[in-house]
């Protein structure tokens, strides 16, 4: 009973919205991972990464889909419940699976249950100025919300692939715009995918709510990736900001903790992974 407050004053005290606006304002960079079971939950907490999405990106690394499309709002909530499980520490996000907020009531609706039933204390979903009314609403409902601009693989299908984002000038300034609305509009973290690092480093300038970056260069409050590819299980070709923390290490736990050591030391993105 009452976990959060037993662990407030311990010494891995649980993260927070506030305390990731605290790593920002103090240039503490935030380490970040996708996680999908219990197992590797409990091995991402005891490598003190901050923060854990369960990523409909489940629909390539667990099911075997060419995209996130396929993947059902049951199931990340499966998921996002499992890996709860084994988190103390690291703040819990979970997707917005495609066509899960289509309206107002829908979004708030399923956002009830990724944090009812699932265990999130955040949720995350793809879009820009479109969806500033939908995050404005859970906003208003006290949920607190990531907005993913850049490369939104939801919508690979209408934007021709998975590609860079925003190199054109009047691409970027819309990314800008966009950034900016979302924050305004209440959104508590903005995540970048797939953009210029130039552009991932005035976008991340330009808010006041942490920034975190996958593709998206050095500059971001913070770094994603797919567990997966940390620990280079991902079959074929890889993304060019993928690297492979599991090579010389005898241990995933032993990848993981390097992989969080290599955000928070800035070795991580190096120039080869960045666009």
């Amino acid at each position: 009973m009452y976990t959060q407050l037993q662990l407030r004053d311990s010494a891995r005290p649980p993260v927070t919205v506030a305390s990731l606006g605290r790593m920002k304002e103090q240039g503490e960079k935030i380490s970040c991972i996708t996680c999908y079971d219990a197992s590797y939950a409990a091995l991402v907490d005891a490598a003190d990464l901050d923060v854990v999405l369960v990523g409909d990106s489940l629909g390539m690394v667990i099911q075997g889909y060419d995209t996130t499309v396929p993947v059902t709002l049951n199931d990340v909530i499966y998921h996002c419940r499992a890996v709860a499980k084994g988190l103390v520490r690291p703040f819990l996000m979970a997707d917005m699976p495609f066509m899960t907020y289509t309206s107002k009531d829908e979004a708030l609706k399923n956002a009830v249950r990724l944090m009812q039933e699932g265990g999130a204390k955040m949720v995350k979903l793809e879009g820009g100025a479109g969806q500033a009314e939908i995050v404005e609403f859970l906003a208003s409902h006290d949920i607190a919300v990531c907005a993913h601009l850049g490369l939104r693989p939801q919508s690979v299908h209408k934007t021709g692939g998975f590609r860079v984002q925003g190199r054109e000038e009047a691409a970027a300034e819309q990314m800008r715009r966009d950034a900016k609305l979302l924050q305004d509009s209440g959104a508590d973290v903005v995540l970048l995918e797939c953009i210029p690092s130039h552009l991932g480093k005035e976008i991340t300038a330009e808010l006041h709510v942490p920034v975190i970056g996958i593709g998206a260069g050095p500059d971001t409050d913070g770094q994603i990736l797919v567990l997966y590819d940390v620990l280079d299980i991902t079959p074929g070709r890889k993304p060019r900001f993928v690297q492979n923390f599991q090579q010389g290490r005898d241990s995933p736990l032993a990848a993981i903790r390097a992989y969080g050591e290599a955000v928070k030391s800035r070795a991580y993105p190096a120039p080869e992974h960045c666009f």
